[in-house]
């Protein structure tokens, strides 16, 4: 009988995984891959303790798990080998390793569909001392202790029961509900469940839309700069995409083509130079999408980021003829890795909005929309918002202080609040070289290059965010970067 020792157990004690887990996780993987077959013998819960520095219990533990999972069985003499019953792999690898040749994918795909210019972020953002960093999650502010109240409540019995099953096109009614009641009111929009679509993100709401709307025969517009994402999903529709420069009011309602079936804004907090649309363009947009017919998109990705004043109504708060879809998202203000947004719309385009949704990807994950819900409804959402506005201020405060003191241009900022500063660097500044010398100095920024889709040469914009770094590292940090500037 095949006994297996115990040097193939390593683990890490600085890891967050527990020491039970990476015990577990031995050997599961090496049932999984094979190496482990039916039978053999596992080291004893004394010996392998002995072996790894931790204690028997630890080892004892591990074991009786992974027997309740039935990848491990008891043997005589309290001994424990590999179950009869666990799911080793069944097929040998092919002895030529892979195909002889690769196949030429690139003639064959209808792409490319890399189009957009990624913003760059480094997964390690934490470690750097200045992250000036739009969009990444606060844990000092966030309450994750709630959190994981909310996300135990959505596997409590009769939660999990529903979220088990399968949703079809449906969503999560706590959740939609309380967009209905809670969240839209707050922008002046009146919605039924049935106008409510629960959408993986803002970006995947603007993609739905955008197959819904255009295709080759159409014609859109959107702001410059403007997300990279919201440009490469117009293009990949083959619509004809007119390029709106945006000023200190946002878009220009007169700058656009006489001839558009879409216009894709950020009325409230453009994106990316952070300006708000005033109320007298938003009635001039809107008549002139009477006048000429068009559809107008708005994303309404951050006006929860309003302390300095209240927000502007929503566009489509203002709509009286039906032109407005509205796309929201969770993703902002809870954390982007949650990746849940809503597209709000009249009943039968959100019906087929549901339709091409369910091709992709059915639904959104149910724990997540349930978890959500539960954190809405408990007041945590509210008080998250509260905590960020007061610190945000904050940060806002000691942010813009340091720019003038450092006499940086800001080209953009959000009259209510926000959570970043546009700067416009000097002439002949490369932002992209510019954010790797600062990356050397332990200060993060963000490009600007990515936002214009059709810049031919460098881009002297970039982003500075305050939602990722301490109030305390703001002014230190602003110095870097205008000393860097000095000698850019």
């Amino acid at each position: 009988m095949q006994a297996i020792s115990e040097d193939v157990f390593l683990i890490d004690k600085a890891r967050p995984r527990g020491l039970q887990a990476q015990i577990r996780e031995a050997v599961v993987s090496g049932v999984l891959a094979g190496r482990f077959g039916p039978g053999a013998r596992l080291p004893s819960t004394r010996r392998l303790a002995r072996h790894l520095n931790v204690s028997r219990l630890t080892v004892s533990l591990a074991y009786q798990e992974l027997v309740s999972q039935g990848y491990i069985e008891t043997a005589e003499r309290s001994a424990f080998r590999i179950s009869a019953t666990a799911p080793v792999a069944r097929l040998a690898a092919a002895a030529t390793g892979g195909p002889e040749r690769d196949l030429d994918w690139a003639a064959r795909l209808r792409g490319p569909f890399a189009i957009a210019k990624p913003i760059r972020k480094p997964l390690d953002w934490r470690s750097y001392p200045y992250p000036f960093l739009y969009g990444q999650t606060d844990m000092s502010l966030f309450d994750l202790a709630a959190w994981r109240d909310c996300t135990r409540s959505a596997l409590a019995r009769l939660d999990f029961e529903f979220m088990a099953g399968d949703f079809a096109a449906a969503d999560d009614m706590q959740l939609v509900h309380y967009i209905a009641s809670h969240t839209l009111p707050r922008r002046g929009i009146q919605a039924g469940p049935d106008e409510i679509l629960v959408t993986v993100g803002a970006q995947n709401a603007l993609w739905i839309v955008i197959q819904l709307l255009l295709d080759g025969t159409r014609k859109a517009a959107c702001e410059t700069p403007c997300h990279p994402d919201i440009h490469a999903a117009l293009r990949l529709s083959g619509a004809d995409v007119t390029m709106v420069t945006v000023d200190k009011g946002g878009l220009p309602p007169e700058r656009l083509p006489d001839e558009v079936d879409a216009v894709f804004v950020t009325p409230s907090h453009q994106s990316p130079t952070a300006v708000r649309m005033p109320m007298e363009r938003r009635k001039r947009l809107l008549e002139l999408a009477e006048e000429r017919d068009f559809i107008v998109v708005e994303d309404d990705y951050e006006f929860e980021m309003s302390f300095l004043e209240p927000p502007s109504p929503a566009l489509r708060s203002l709509d009286r003829r039906g032109r407005v879809l509205y796309v929201g998202s969770f993703s902002k203000s809870l954390f982007p890795g949650l990746r849940l947004g809503y597209l709000v719309g009249p009943p039968g385009l959100i019906r087929e909005a549901r339709a091409l949704r369910a091709l992709m990807l059915r639904h959104p994950p149910g724990h997540l929309q349930r978890a959500v819900a539960n954190f809405l409804a408990l007041g945590h959402y509210d008080s998250l918002m509260r905590r960020m506005r007061l610190e945000y201020s904050r940060r806002h405060a000691a942010m813009a202080s340091a720019l003038d003191a450092h006499g940086l241009t800001v080209a953009g900022q959000s009259s209510f609040g926000g959570t970043s500063f546009w700067i416009e660097g000097p002439q002949g500044l490369d932002a992209d070289a510019f954010a790797d010398r600062l990356r050397d100095r332990g200060v993060l920024i963000e490009s600007g290059s990515p936002f214009f889709a059709e810049l031919d040469g460098p881009c002297r914009y970039f982003r500075m965010a305050y939602s990722s770094i301490p109030a305390g590292r703001i002014a230190a940090g602003v110095r870097l970067v205008a000393e860097a500037l000095e000698t850019a």
